[in-house]
């Protein structure tokens, strides 16, 4: 919900997931309404122990067909109004807790009115006592000892230092922070319980939510963790191929296939001319077997996060060819990301561990913080990584294998603000390569798994200065990206699926 919504209009949807309580996701409500198939091409049934989704897509269902737009903002609240806004988000959370549904909440308030259901409602729940509890925070948390996964790159900086340096610890946490070899354990670990929350590409999500992938499961991201803080690396053979219409034939390796990686790397190659799917040949392979891959010629190139980039010019079997902030400036890698189920179940959980993610988010984009944070986050249980290597990536002063030490203090930075617009780009090259198909409902499968607004209310909470709009247009490659048009400009790329 938007932490603005009326509470009692029975014309509005609040709830991320199903409004009639049949369906995963609002993704697959709108499916189901239009009787298509709301998964996507790369479907796969359920593999860890969590409660798997089999069989196809549920048929249309006529009776839903005046599904109404997202929650609107209720004209009695402003942002300004931080204790009241935080009352808002309580009362919706024992409202949940009562209806279970938006079907039933809306019912029910056709049935007897706003004002009758408010005072209904108050009378057998103390929701008083629930806003109190929020509002002042004064709820205890719901469990402190958290698992909280992460991939060893420098993109999950935030989350990994927040252990050593206290932020947990300043909130009350207790938190594991675990490192795993890569995406897909990362997600099936999330996805079976295993992880609390844990660090994710910022396409994750999206890909969860909307059952690309994996069986379709309400997932968020609350925060993004960095921006930029990526690279094409090629192998040293390739020093006389640095013109990307040569790389036909070429094999590259990205960490996933629901990455910014893969998708950036796409847009490059396509943007030369090149087909990433006929020209080239793209591999998933972990992070940290990146660089051994390159070495044993398995690989000729990678889109990669760090320290990996910098670590292949630290052994010397690759450079550093582009920054992918040369391709799209303040590109969202990597995110802060949890079920709906974990805020649903543990709220003041939720919102402790968001708060400490976020200071941790504000302490990493300081500068002078850099190489005490390399110092941190260097050692075997994090990155396992030479300190100086870590050093060169988070300060921005660098080697970059062709004999050059590059001065570039924004390489990676760290902006948790989870813009829309970032969303909907990101489900634009999902639809453009196939992995989506049919009609996708852009922003509102952005706004369901992008909490910007929730993410505005918190930061303002927390003396920050969130932006006022959630969305923003984006020049990428001398091409104007605007989230309010997506169709658009998917169909505006020669090369594409």
């Amino acid at each position: 919900m938007g932490a603005l919504s009326n509470l009692y209009d029975p014309d509005e949807i609040l709830w991320t997931g199903c409004p009639c309580g049949l369906h995963a996701t609002i993704y697959e409500h709108k499916a189901a309404v239009e009787g298509v198939d709301a998964r996507g091409r790369f479907y796969a049934a359920e593999t860890t122990t969590g409660g798997a989704r089999t069989g196809a897509a549920p048929g249309p269902m006529d009776a839903l067909s005046d599904l109404e737009p997202p929650a609107r903002a209720s004209r009695d609240l402003d942002w300004k109004d931080q204790e009241n806004v935080l009352a808002n988000l309580a009362t919706s959370a024992v409202m949940k807790g009562l209806f279970g549904t938006d079907m039933n909440r809306r019912n029910f308030l056709r049935a007897v009115g706003g004002t009758t259901a408010a005072a209904a409602i108050a009378s057998i729940l103390p929701i008083d006592k629930a806003i109190a509890n929020i509002v002042e925070a004064t709820g205890p948390l719901e469990k402190t000892a958290l698992n909280v996964g992460f991939v060893p790159i420098t993109c999950a900086t935030p989350i990994i230092m927040a252990a050593p340096m206290g932020f947990y610890e300043k909130y009350g946490l207790d938190v594991s922070v675990i490192k795993t070899a890569g995406w897909a354990v990362s997600r099936d670990k999330s996805l079976s319980g295993e992880y609390d929350a844990a660090h994710m590409l910022t396409p994750m999500p999206l890909a969860i939510t909307s059952g690309a992938g994996s069986a379709a499961t309400p997932w968020t991201m609350p925060a993004v963790e960095n921006i930029n803080g990526q690279a094409i690396t090629l192998a040293m053979k390739h020093l006389d191929k640095q013109d990307p219409s040569k790389w036909k034939g070429f094999t590259f390796g990205v960490p996933f296939e629901y990455s910014m990686h893969n998708f950036l790397l796409r847009y490059y190659v396509a943007e030369a001319g090149l087909d990433p799917d006929q020209d080239i040949q793209i591999r998933v392979v972990p992070p940290p077997e990146m660089v051994a891959n390159l070495s044993a010629g398995n690989l000729d190139g990678y889109l990669s996060p760090d320290p990996f980039n910098q670590r292949a010019v630290y052994d010397g079997v690759g450079f550093i060819y582009k920054l992918t902030k040369e391709i799209w400036p303040g590109h969202p890698c990597c995110a802060f990301a949890a079920s709906q189920k974990f805020i649903d179940e543990t709220p003041n959980t939720f919102l402790a561990l968001f708060k400490s993610i976020l200071e941790a988010t504000a302490f990493s984009s300081d500068p002078a913080n850099r190489a005490d944070i390399s110092e941190a986050i260097s050692p075997k249980n994090y990155l396992n990584q030479p300190t100086t290597v870590v050093q060169q990536v988070l300060t921005g002063r660098f080697a970059d294998g062709l004999g050059n030490v590059r001065n570039e203090p924004d390489r990676i930075d760290f902006d948790p603000f989870p813009y829309h617009s970032f969303a909907v780009w990101i489900l634009t090259q999902m639809k453009r390569w196939g992995y989506l198909e049919g009609d996708v409902a852009y922003s509102d499968l952005a706004e369901q798994v992008y909490l910007a607004t929730d993410a505005t209310a918190v930061m303002k909470d927390m003396g920050m200065s969130p932006p006022t709009s959630t969305y923003a247009s984006y020049e990428i490659m001398g091409k104007t990206f605007d989230p309010m048009a997506p169709e658009a400009y998917v169909d505006s790329f020669a090369i594409k699926r």
